[in-house]
């Protein structure tokens, strides 16, 4: 018989962080322990507040339901905590650890320390001279690709993009940015423009979610590749998933298992993806170290060649050991109990 608890946790950023949102000091987020026998496995259910689907009010009240009925089937807890998504990721988590001990979720040639993930560098929002001195930290390191949060001030943050462009060429730097819905449908289609002319790789979520008609327009003409994000968050079933892609047909879609329902949820978009011809990319959403190393070790079995979102876990002060290290471009991991 397994028997779970859960508790609360809050991360504390190091320093004040810019995001569409906002400026973030701290992320709350949740852990679930599920023991059987002699063992225990750990999850992380990465609520997001102001983002996640499952902001809201029965958040604890579902955990306790979820430890309380940990020994159904796994299909049967997924059903149950469908408006749940960070919980079913944690549960998901949990139940791996449980089985694999230590640090592992999803054993392979990355957790033996025989491969690595290669990931692009985030810079955070903030005026240029900010966005630039953390440009130049990511290039120092041979990033050779890097995402910037766009849709604050766009004239300033075109003229460091511009100056990016003009030191390193595409084949040089892979560029993405990140609109996170900044912009309205009439201002995306010149910022579209303008980025199609700075040979940028993509940009996610040039508008707001939940306007499919007018996101399925631009990505029909777009000159700049389309990424959805925000736009896959609250969208559970099969059906509505299926609907969302072949009526807004983008060319990237971007995978966060916390947001959309774990490794299960993000299996689901990346099948459909694929027979609609979508390419996609998983990135981590400020995960503490657990749910990074988890989401790390699920992203390597998925064998995708691009360069991945994972964070670094280096955001807050009070984070927990971790397993992966970066060099470079690189997340490697090693084990800490060899």
């Amino acid at each position: 018989m397994k028997t779970a608890t859960f508790n609360q946790y809050i991360l504390n950023f190091k320093q004040p962080s810019g995001t569409s949102r906002g400026v973030l000091n701290t992320k709350e987020t949740y852990f679930i322990e599920i023991s059987e026998d002699d063992k225990k496995g750990i999850g992380e259910c990465a609520l997001f507040r102001g983002l996640s689907f499952d902001d809201d009010d029965d958040y604890e009240s579902a955990l306790e339901w979820a430890c309380r009925n940990i020994n159904l089937s796994f299909e049967e807890l997924q059903e149950e905590l469908i408006n749940h998504p960070s919980i079913i990721f944690g549960i998901e988590q949990a139940l791996a650890n449980l089985k694999h001990q230590g640090d592992l979720y999803f054993p392979s040639e990355f957790t033996e320390g025989k491969d690595s993930i290669k990931i692009n560098g985030l810079i955070w929002m903030g005026n240029a001279e900010f966005m630039q001195s953390q440009i130049e930290e990511k290039l120092k390191n041979n990033f050779t690709c890097i995402k910037l949060k766009i849709g604050v001030d766009w004239n300033s943050e075109k003229e460091v993009i511009k100056s990016i462009r003009n030191k390193f060429p595409k084949d040089q730097i892979e560029l993405r940015v990140d609109a996170n819905g900044a912009f309205s449908p009439e201002e995306a289609k010149i910022v579209l423009q303008e980025l199609a002319e700075l040979e940028i790789h993509s940009i996610e979520q040039p508008i707001e979610a939940g306007n499919w008609k007018a996101m399925a327009e631009l990505c029909k003409s777009t000159p700049t590749p389309i990424a959805l994000d925000e736009e896959l968050i609250g969208v559970l079933n099969i059906e509505s998933k299926k609907d969302l892609l072949t009526e807004i047909k983008p060319q990237y879609i971007i995978l966060k298992p916390s947001l959309i329902g774990g490794f299960s949820g993000s299996d689901e978009w990346i099948d459909l993806a694929e027979k609609n011809k979508i390419n996609w990319w998983i990135t981590s959403a400020l995960e503490s170290n657990i749910g990074l190393n988890a989401i790390a070790q699920y992203t390597y079995n998925k064998k995708n060649p691009m360069p991945q979102g994972l964070g670094t876990g280096s955001l807050f002060t009070n984070n927990f050991p971790s397993p992966l290290v970066l060099k470079g471009e690189n997340l490697w991991f090693e084990d800490q109990h060899l």
